[in-house]
């Protein structure tokens, strides 16, 4: 269980930095709508959720 939890981390860490990117490559494109720059901030502000969520879960497991 530790393990599958560990990769799902791993996982949504790596979507995290790849969202996190694209909105920063955005940012620097005049022709991006910002409409598509808030999709790109509520999917990181959720995988980050997400992420916060697995770590709990990773200390629940090790006691």
């Amino acid at each position: 269980m530790k393990t599958f939890l560990m990769i799902l981390l791993g996982i949504d860490m790596i979507a995290v930095v790849i969202v996190m990117l694209v909105g920063a490559l955005g940012m620097a494109n005049v022709n991006r709508s910002p409409r598509t720059s808030n999709k790109l901030m509520r999917a990181r502000v959720i995988l980050q959720g997400v992420g916060i969520g697995l770590v709990v879960l990773l200390m629940m497991t090790g006691r």
